[in-house]
């Protein structure tokens, strides 16, 4: 039989080294027996750093990844605003005004009456220069029938001159046919066969012939003078009537401009816009250029957006652009550039720099880039001018196909270069 050997039991320690409270064994009267200790627990702070430290690299890798796509390709200024091309309507006539159609901030259609200046004083303009020239016309009409009748003068100095020649040619044939007579009678006198009465009588006829044929003469002369005086009449009366005419034609003109004044009177909205800043009162007397309101177009608004000289080697017209508007709790429109300004904005300025003088500081210029806005988010006229925006052009050519991380990495192209080598 094996000799029992002495076991020397030692109470059990707590993690700090202190014993460990005993129990009896099997009871209360029993020998104490050790507490078992609990199996260590791994604490939930402990797993906290290490999920941050895997969602920060998750993170890190998914924005680093939409930068080597998208990011890198996105240009963006918040020195960006809306503009309008706004109109001021100004008076172009003199007047009281009758009447004012609209208030501040009210939508106006194209054609529709804005303001109404009193327009008595243009009425009478207009009916003084329609009653001059009704004058007028009555004048061209008087000097017309003088015309006609200046011609009704001339056919008769033509058919006195007519008749003078006849009485012309008669007359020479009598005084022909006395000279004849006188020839004979005197041959037949100096023979003795004729009488000197009849000498006589041939003398006295030959030289009535004479005078007749002259007066005829005087008579044509005068008619062909009456001729000669009645077409000159009838030149000047002609004359007279163009120069009527040409006075009519400014006469009409006067009317055209009285009109033209008149109308003036009622201003009409140029386009469709929303009014603002408006000016003009019940009463009031306004003069040429006097300003009445502003009439801003909200339908055509636009995106004037300054970005650095550093940003714009690749901004190109047509490209696609984000627009998000502080006034729209930052929703974003898509617009799209349509032109670059030719010059910085240093140079539209009222003293624009110069730098060729004293000291130099480079400062970036900024240059600005029109974007158009599609019309449906123009429609409800949310976007006014002067609302500052942030604009994100996307510059990458949406023509070529979309960049991959092996591209971006360059592997994807030294894959295919193996690739190529690869093939016989």
């Amino acid at each position: 039989m094996a000799q029992d050997q002495e076991v020397n039991i030692l109470p059990p320690v707590d993690a700090a080294g202190r014993p460990a409270p005993m129990l009896p064994a099997g009871g209360q009267g029993g020998a104490l027996a050790p507490i078992a200790k609990p199996k260590p627990r791994r604490s939930v702070r402990s797993l906290i750093l290490p999920a941050m430290i895997v969602a920060a690299l998750g993170y890190g890798g998914v924005k680093a990844y939409d930068w080597l796509i998208n990011g890198r390709y996105l240009i963006s200024t918040d020195d960006a605003y809306v503009g309008a091309d706004t109109a001021v309507i100004a008076a172009k006539v003199a007047g009281h005004i009758a009447l004012v159609a609209v208030a501040d901030n009210s939508r106006v259609r194209a054609g529709d009456v804005l303001v109404k200046i009193d327009d008595g004083d243009y009425q009478l303009a207009v009916a003084a220069a329609k009653d001059k020239i009704a004058t007028q016309n009555a004048t061209i009409d008087r000097i017309g029938q003088q015309v006609e009748a200046q011609r009704t003068v001339i056919a008769q100095a033509q058919a006195q001159v007519a008749a003078a020649r006849a009485q012309l040619l008669a007359g020479d044939a009598d005084r022909q046919r006395a000279a004849l007579e006188f020839e004979r009678s005197q041959k037949l006198a100096e023979t003795s066969f004729g009488s000197q009465q009849r000498l006589e009588q041939a003398t006295a006829d030959r030289a009535r012939t004479a005078a007749a044929l002259a007066g005829a003469g005087a008579a044509e002369s005068a008619a062909e003078a009456a001729q000669n005086g009645a077409k000159a009449n009838l030149e000047v009366l002609a004359a007279q009537k163009v120069e009527a005419e040409r006075g009519r034609g400014e006469l009409e003109t006067a009317l055209a401009k009285a009109n033209r004044d008149l109308s003036f009177t009622t201003i009409t909205a140029p386009f469709d816009g929303v009014v603002g800043n408006k000016a003009a009162q019940l009463g009031e007397y306004v003069q040429p250029g006097t300003r009445l309101l502003a009439l801003v177009p909200l339908t055509s608004a636009y995106v004037d957006a300054n970005f650095k000289e550093t940003q714009l080697a690749s901004i190109r017209p047509g490209q696609k652009v984000d627009i998000a508007v502080d006034a729209l709790d930052g929703r974003a429109i898509e617009g799209v550039v349509t032109s670059v300004a030719p010059a910085s904005g240093s140079q539209f300025s009222l003293l624009p720099p110069d730098n060729a003088t004293g000291n130099f500081t480079k400062v970036v210029q900024r240059v600005a880039v029109r974007i158009a806005l599609p019309a449906d988010a123009l429609q409800n006229g949310d976007l006014r001018p002067g609302l500052s925006v942030v604009a994100t052009v996307h510059t990458r050519d949406e023509s070529q196909p979309k960049p991959t991380l092996l591209g971006a990495l360059g592997l994807d192209a030294s894959a295919q270069s193996a690739q190529d080598k690869s093939k016989p």
